[in-house]
């Protein structure tokens, strides 16, 4: 070794110390990164469950609700999962029908008890061939001739095979389908339970309001 030379650091195994140090540093490198995945991933799971507990807290939309509609109004698209955690009452309505005058009951209902936690929500349909009008004319009648303030969806089927998909969900819950224009559904808050009203039921039927009352106390 000449004079001045900084003396290489070897083993035992005569391989200098430099070179075996870098396997280490390597491998500390691979553990590190191993690590940061791992604790990626349980970051990842841990906001998935504070997201679902999230949802959960806050009631996720129930199934029969997941549907959208347009607006009668404005053709505007509304999801009816805005509704949930309402007791809701779904009436498929007509312009010239015998049970027309029905609209200025529904109105009262409504404005009674909205704020208990009521919604109605109303489906023109010319299934009976009383609804024949375009939407236009049909929201000309419901918000002008009688005043409606609930929500009101573009004329739709409410029976049969090409039913709406609400509708057709409403059949099952409750086993019966819209015989007559104005046919009631009362759906509880959480949308497990469905109740069918024949169009005879009055919306000041003692009927119907003895069972949106005993819904609109359930919490």
């Amino acid at each position: 070794m000449r004079h001045g030379d900084r003396p290489r650091i070897t083993g035992r195994s005569g391989i200098p110390q430099s070179a075996r140090v870098r396997p280490i540093l390597w491998q500390t490198v691979e553990v590190l990164l191993l690590i940061e995945c791992v604790l990626m991933r349980f970051v990842q799971v841990f906001l998935g469950l504070m997201m679902a507990a999230t949802g959960l807290a806050h009631g996720a939309c129930p199934s029969l609700l997941d549907h959208r509609f347009a607006r009668l109004q404005d053709g505007t698209p509304q999801s009816l999962c805005q509704f949930q955690n309402k007791v809701l009452l779904v009436v498929n309505t007509a312009s010239y029908c015998g049970f027309t005058s029905q609209y200025e009951g529904l109105v009262k209902l409504y404005e009674e008890k909205k704020d208990q936690g009521l919604v109605v929500l109303g489906f023109p349909s010319n299934d009976f061939s009383q609804e024949p009008g375009s939407n236009e004319q049909v929201a000309d009648l419901c918000f002008n001739t009688y005043g409606v303030a609930f929500p009101m969806f573009e004329k739709s089927v409410v029976r049969g095979e090409q039913a709406n998909p609400f509708y057709q969900a409403l059949r099952q819950a409750s086993g019966s389908a819209p015989k007559w224009n104005f046919h009631k559904y009362l759906i509880s808050r959480d949308g497990s339970r469905v109740e069918s009203f024949n169009s005879l039921n009055s919306p000041d039927g003692s009927a119907l309001r003895r069972a949106i009352d005993a819904e609109l106390s359930q919490r």
